[in-house]
């Protein structure tokens, strides 16, 4: 920004100035040369009386001669001025000759009083002088502080000259200077707005198109070719099977409009991440071979009010001369949670984008033609107008897929391996309860990797143990130090969890137990758990007891055999399980005689932070006496019963908490063989 110039108008000083050493302007660069405070405040008054001092100090030292000539300006201020100066008189012969004098020569003769007043240009770096005799002349004026100083003491009168500055050329350009910076601004911002909207030169978004703030960016197939079918997505019947309803109707209208049936208008796929929702989407645009547009919802929310809105009308009229179509929004919960809820009372422009697709899906005007498919793993904070018949008419539960689900799966997602035959999917599927198609799909690689680490050329049934071992524990620390001691007390630790486990009745059999060290676990015992149990969400209260004593083995086994001054914080993770699965019996299972029926306990906080943040108890002090007593209760009955089995059947700990030292890692079958040979029985309450 260019300086302000000054005003034209007289600015008098009637006061009578500080003591000169106060008026000592800031140091200046001579290769900048910035016009000095004061000087800008004496430019003002051109024909300002000499400086009046109260008390003047006594003269200070004379600044050093410079030796140097110093540098004839490139364009002298006072040129005109110098060329009608008086000639010098015989009266003043002990001044210097010409009309250019050295910054030396000016000082001496200010000190002996024959310079009667200066006059500074406006940059501070030339001096005009006249002297006692009418003399001119003309300085340039280095980096002196004590000039103004030395110039007040000596009574010269002090001036700064107006216009020289802004008559030159370089005035007259910074004049233009700050009337074009503006519209230079402006047309730089509006460039990189443009630039940044989508485009260069006079296409959309450039220069030369038209603005594409309210477009939607929305891709779009005329014909799809997603190279995916229905026969590409597995573990997931009963979605494909409502799905395929809506393609259907997309290739034969007829056959569902002769008796009345009105095509959905949208259609909602609900489920955990990785369940294949985004996938299901691609199958359906991939068979039905309508025009498909597919956008993410956080497209529409844009940082400008009203864009959101502006981009789902551009999107909806794009679709509606392209019907029939599909329009797939993924992850529709950006712009579909609920209205007027929230920390903050909501975003204007989110809402006003739910507004904007709540009328094209279902209002006045209608939509025909236009099939919505939308994906979330959040439908609980999705709006209700969002979710109700006429807009959403069908919500498609895509969940966690079971056996034979996973199965298809890893057959799918074993095309183009090379795979040992003794890789069985069954097994494999047996051991991944709970494992979604984004979760086999990242097995099944990891197997391949691991397998090309070996330098091997089929990927065998150890690579994808390996690799499930990976996922669920993390990495093996191989080159871990652990002593002997150690290795001893963590192998009778995993003993004792696989022990109680395995007689403990109608409790899940174990599958492998494993003393590496992974993550931060010393050593791992991994239960094969019932797909029956998991698929129905249904535990017995014998099963949540048995669960409880199988992860209360290791500690006990721990006390049993270094006795309980050397037991370790190995344990830690165990009771944190315990304490929940007991709280839980008592406050929601309604597991406890005193307690009862009774729910009590409930979680609150707010849905919208994406997770319970905060609990809060509804029960007086007298009820949360009892609870904690009760979940006592039933942590020490599960202790007795997991010391109870220890006990009886210390032989087997002992032999197998040895093979786990020589092994290592001791499989399901090998750990069966030892109770079959130790004649061992199920424990009995």
């Amino acid at each position: 920004m260019a300086p302000p110039s000054l005003s034209s108008s007289h600015l008098l000083i009637t006061a009578s100035l500080p003591k000169p050493s106060s008026l000592r302007p800031p140091r200046i660069p001579l290769s900048s040369k910035p016009i000095p405070a004061l000087l800008l405040a004496l430019a003002a008054a051109p024909t300002l009386p000499a400086l009046a001092v109260d008390a003047p100090s006594p003269p200070p030292a004379p600044a050093p001669q410079l030796q140097a000539e110093a540098p004839t300006p490139a364009a002298n201020p006072f040129a005109d001025t110098l060329l009608t100066a008086p000639k010098p008189s015989a009266a003043s012969t002990d001044l210097p000759d010409g009309g250019q004098w050295r910054y030396s020569e000016f000082l001496g003769a200010v000190k002996k009083g024959k310079v009667e007043r200066v006059r500074f240009s406006k940059d501070g770096g030339v001096l005009q002088l006249t002297a006692v005799d009418g003399r001119r002349a003309s300085v340039v004026v280095p980096n002196d502080p004590d000039l103004i100083d030395i110039l007040a003491t000596n009574g010269v009168d002090i001036s700064v000259a107006e216009g020289d500055a802004a008559s030159g050329p370089g005035g007259f350009l910074a004049f233009v200077g700050n009337l074009l910076f503006p519209f230079i601004a402006f047309a730089g911002l509006f460039f990189l707005f443009r630039r940044a909207q989508g485009g260069q030169g006079g296409g959309p978004g450039g220069l030369g198109g038209p603005m594409d703030f309210g477009r939607s960016k929305s891709k779009f197939q005329e014909v799809p070719e997603t190279g995916v079918s229905f026969q590409d997505v597995a573990g997931a019947d009963q979605a494909k099977l409502e799905l395929q309803e809506v393609v259907d109707f997309l290739k034969n209208p007829d056959k569902y409009t002769a008796l009345g049936a009105k095509i959905p208008k949208g259609c909602l796929l609900v489920g955990p991440p990785g369940t294949g929702k985004t996938l299901l989407a691609r199958a359906v645009a991939g068979e039905a071979g309508v025009p498909f547009f597919s956008c993410a919802a956080s497209e529409f929310v844009e940082l400008f009010v009203g864009v959101g809105a502006s981009r789902v009308r551009d999107l909806f009229e794009k679709a509606k001369a392209k019907a029939p179509c599909i329009v797939f929004i993924d992850e529709i919960d950006a712009v579909g949670r609920q209205r007027g809820a929230g920390m903050g009372g909501g975003n204007d422009e989110r809402e006003q984008t739910i507004n904007q697709l709540l009328t094209e899906m279902d209002g006045f005007s209608g939509n025909s033609g236009v099939i919505v498919l939308a994906a979330t793993n959040r439908p609980d904070v999705l709006d209700s107008a969002l979710l109700r018949p006429g807009r959403f008419d069908r919500q498609v539960t895509v969940d966690r897929p079971d056996v034979a689900g996973r199965v298809r799966i890893l057959e799918v997602h074993s095309r183009g391996k090379a795979l040992a035959k003794d890789v069985d999917f069954d097994k494999v599927a047996r051991r991944t309860p709970g494992f979604t198609g984004a979760d086999l799909q990242n097995l099944m690689n990891e197997a391949a990797i691991l397998a090309a680490r070996r330098d091997l050329k089929e990927i065998s049934k150890d690579e994808i143990s390996d690799a499930l071992e990976r996922i669920i524990a993390g990495p093996e620390k191989k080159n871990a130090v652990v002593s002997e001691q150690k290795r001893k007390l963590v192998a009778y630790h995993e003993a004792g969890h696989a022990l109680v486990g395995a007689l403990m009745p109608e409790y899940d059999p174990v599958a492998k137990i494993s003393i590496i060290p992974r993550g931060q676990a010393g050593g791992l015992t991994f239960f094969a758990p019932s797909e029956e149990r998991l698929e129905s969400g249904l535990y017995s209260r014998s099963y949540l007891e048995n669960q409880m004593a199988v992860a209360l083995g290791g500690r006990v086994a721990e006390e049993v055999i270094f006795g309980q001054n050397n037991v370790t914080t190995g344990a830690s993770s165990d009771f944190m399980q315990v304490s929940r699965v007991a709280r839980q019996m008592v406050e929601r299972f309604g597991f406890s005689k005193k307690i009862g029926q009774v729910a009590i306990g409930s979680s609150g906080g707010n849905p919208f932070m994406g997770q319970q943040m905060s609990s809060q108890s509804d029960y007086s002090m007298a009820t949360a006496d009892i609870v904690d007593s009760e979940v006592r209760e039933l942590v020490e009955v599960a202790y007795s019963r997991a010391t109870q089995i220890i006990n009886t059947h210390i032989d087997i700990l002992h032999r197998l908490a040895q093979l786990l030292i020589e092994k290592e890692t001791v499989d399901g079958e090998e750990f069966m063989s030892l109770f079959i040979d130790g004649e061992a029985e199920l424990f009995v309450a």
